[in-house]
């Protein structure tokens, strides 16, 4: 492997670039390996941040500064370091996509015990210009709450972030900075927005900056700190307060310009306006509501005929109902994540599911134990899925499911996760016979949740050996719905 082509050897790394141990493991084999594994820690190496690692990665960044910088921070009477670090054998900051100010300030944030206000303003200057400059270019931009720096205004700005394809700030950022950002970042996809009810009567400057956005693709909005955007209490009934309401049908109304390019969208709260029904090319949308009590009228009469992607945690069944009803048979993935809804409303989303999503490839689903003949039906009637994702709230009858697993799935079907969110565990008797029965078909990708399961590593890597499961692991939160 060490002789492999350079470009081969990126391939092979960047798919291990999630698993840092392997990584890091692999630094130390040989030069090459060394300088391809590199830029791919540092594309975004906020994301392994943490508690104990902030102050080396101080060290590491203000590695980098120029004489002039270092002197400039001794003239200011900010001498933290008797000898800076070294300089390094790579430029780390070159490599960086991902530009994280929330992360730059909590690393700078480790020395604040020893420098006064004005040295902490003269620190931060130096490792902003950093980052920001004619010698960098970030696609990745997350800007902090109540940001207020001027980043627009520093020299090399405009080719810093020029081409930008992602951006997550919250609406309290200062409007100077929104503006000034809407004048360079103008290819924009991906737009994350965090909204809260103290920040929320201000729109020039996110309104900007949505205007200036021409291949919007990706929008999320999302509430900051709670599960809702203003939500107040009156007789146990939510809703957006009156005098915020001007801000949230402003927002929606920027938004809806794009309408015709936006693919993914995501709301945590119920809108203000029927941007929904403007998305008339919407392929993915994500319900993240919270709180049970919300009023759902909002999807009433929403037709979404392009829609591949449904993902919600909606307490209201009925509601979901609709959305698949009216869908044109577009859907490919469905994640439910409620696992409270009763029997009936159980029965009536898995009908509604496999009488109207007949090329269905992926589903997360709590399925009832009332209902195991509609698992059946659906097995039948979505010949293309490949994989499905049981939550289990109630007492199963595990014979059954796994017997009409092995009869009725189609041949595509291969990869299982099972959540079991009770106490029961899963019948391992019953996992073991539904395994067996399985030989001769496409190899499985499985997952389980830990609980009661904990005793199969040495069978499980038998039934590897034999070729009857290809993938074996332990069910964890932050897995991904679709991913195995």
């Amino acid at each position: 492997m060490s002789k492999l082509n350079r470009d081969i050897l990126y391939l092979v790394f960047e798919e291990f670039q999630d698993d840092i141990k392997a990584l890091y493991s692999s630094l130390s084999v040989n030069k090459t390996w060394c300088e391809i594994i590199v830029p791919i820690l540092w594309k975004n190496p906020w994301k392994y941040l943490t508690n104990k690692n902030e102050n080396l990665l101080f060290n590491v960044i203000i590695s980098h500064l120029s004489d002039e910088s270092k002197n400039n921070l001794i003239n200011h009477n900010i001498e933290l370091f008797p000898i800076f670090p070294q300089k390094p054998l790579f430029n780390y900051i070159s490599f960086c996509k991902h530009l994280n100010l929330s992360s730059i300030d909590k690393v700078i944030n480790t020395i604040k015990y020893y420098c006064t206000e004005s040295s902490m303003s003269i620190l931060k200057n130096e490792i902003y210009n950093l980052f920001i400059n004619e010698n960098t270019k970030f696609t990745y931009l997350y800007i902090p709450q109540h940001f207020d720096y001027q980043i627009h205004l520093i020299p090399g700005a405009k080719h810093c972030f020029s081409e930008i394809i992602f951006l997550s700030c919250n609406i309290g950022v200062n409007d100077n900075v929104l503006i000034g950002l809407a004048g360079i970042c103008q290819s924009i996809k991906e737009l994350e927005l965090f909204v809260e009810s103290k920040n929320s009567k201000n729109s020039y400057g996110i309104t900007k900056l949505i205007d200036a956005s021409k291949k919007l693709i990706d929008v999320r909005l999302l509430t900051a700190n709670t599960g809702l955007v203003n939500v107040p209490i009156i007789n146990n009934l939510y809703y957006v307060e009156e005098s915020l309401k001007p801000f949230h049908i402003i927002l929606e109304n920027s938004l809806m310009k794009h309408a015709h390019t936006i693919q993914y969208f995501m709301i945590t709260a119920p809108p203000a306006t029927r941007i929904l029904s403007s998305l008339v090319n919407l392929k993915g949308l994500e319900l993240r509501i919270d709180n049970h009590n919300v009023k759902l009228d909002f999807l009433e009469n929403v037709s979404l005929s392009s829609l591949r992607i449904l993902k919600s945690n909606i307490f209201q069944i009925k509601f979901l109902r609709n959305l698949i009803l009216n869908t044109d048979r577009s859907l490919t993935k469905i994640s439910i994540d409620n696992k409270l809804h009763n029997e009936i409303d159980n029965k009536n989303i898995i009908k509604a599911i496999y009488q109207n999503c007949p090329n269905l490839i992926y589903l997360k689903l709590m399925f009832r134990n009332e209902n195991i003949l509609e698992l059946e039906q659906l097995l039948i009637n979505c010949q293309y899925l490949i994989g499905l994702y049981f939550l289990i709230i109630n007492i199963f009858n595990w014979d059954k499911l796994f017997e009409i697993l092995n009869i009725s799935s189609p041949t595509s079907l291969f990869k299982f996760k099972f959540n079991i969110i009770s106490h029961e565990s899963i019948n391992l008797e019953s996992l073991i016979l539904f395994i067996n029965n399985w030989k001769g078909r496409h190899p499985m990708l499985l997952q389980l949740d830990s609980y009661g399961c904990t005793d199969l590593f040495d069978l499980i890597e038998e039934y590897k050996s034999e070729g009857i499961i290809k993938k074996f692991n332990y069910l964890h939160r932050d897995f991904e719905d679709f991913e195995w």
